[in-house]
């Protein structure tokens, strides 16, 4: 119904925005990224949103990319994911990271977002492994392939796992495993994966 709104910035929240256009203040329920990205009070923004109906209610969402409108929408699909779910996940990653952790498996770090368990964060990955390719944006597409592609290989499969042994999240080894030659051994790559991952730190 409602594509986007622009107009002016006059609330800005910890879970939402106000953006008033033609006299009238739309309130939108949005992620902490999109608080942080959408500029100052005042400011002219361009709102992409979502309207959630309800029986009891209509509440508006937006966000300030349609990347993040795109993966809001591919997270309410997901069985048990409501809209304050998929913007609590959102709030902890972006959608560029969300599309590396379904890539990688990676359902623990899915599970840093608010209210977000274990199971919860495993249907997560499992219901949009086939999709995710939709909402990785931008430099997040190489990543993407790059662990989606490491997750079928038993060697560098192994190196991840060790890298995830030491502490390492699951969707961060699998991008440094990923951008590594696939003839090196399985050690030099975990040698390898460590000292890129202290880099990162």
């Amino acid at each position: 119904m409602l594509y986007n709104i622009k107009g002016t910035l006059t609330l800005s929240d910890v879970n939402f925005i106000v953006v008033e256009c033609g006299g009238v203040g739309f309130k939108c329920f949005t992620t902490l990224n999109t608080v942080k990205e959408i500029g100052k009070v005042g400011d002219k923004v361009n709102v992409f949103t979502h309207l959630a109906v309800r029986e009891d209610a209509m509440d508006l969402y937006g966000f300030a990319s349609l990347a993040e409108l795109d993966a809001f929408k591919l997270l309410i699909t997901v069985s048990g994911i409501g809209p304050k779910a998929a913007v609590s996940i959102l709030s902890e990653l972006s959608p560029d990271k969300l599309a590396v952790c379904i890539a990688s498996g990676d359902a623990k770090a899915i599970t840093r977002a608010q209210g977000v368990g274990k199971k919860t964060a495993e249907r997560v990955v499992l219901e949009l492994k086939d999709k995710m390719g939709t909402i990785a944006i931008g430099d997040a597409s190489e990543a993407v392939s790059s662990a989606s592609s490491v997750m079928e290989s038993s060697g560098t499969a192994e190196a991840v796992e060790a890298l995830v042994a030491l502490g390492y999240s699951q969707s961060d080894a699998a991008v440094v495993v990923g951008s590594m030659d696939k003839s090196l051994s399985v050690d030099e790559m975990i040698r390898l994966g460590l000292k890129q991952l202290a880099k990162n730190l």
